[in-house]
């Protein structure tokens, strides 16, 4: 995996902070906008109602990060 800075919070622009502090949204904050579109397709993927239920969504995440051979 490799490693990638973060900026700081204080550098992303309002508009494009997200409620979410995660190092995995974190890591994107090197372009905010990034940053903000990636969490609200997070958001639309994971919260909004789907045929999947957030459980069976969950797993499809977990299933996909091993295969990957993701850490987090």
């Amino acid at each position: 995996m490799s490693f990638i800075d973060y900026a700081s919070w204080e550098s992303v622009p309002r508009r494009d902070r997200v409620k979410d502090e995660d190092n995995i949204i974190r890591i994107h904050s090197v372009h905010p906008r990034i940053m903000k579109l990636h969490y609200e397709l997070y958001v639309e993927l994971m919260h909004k109602p789907s045929p999947l239920s957030r459980i069976e969504r969950e797993w499809v995440a977990v299933v996909v990060s091993n295969m990957n051979k993701c850490h987090y």
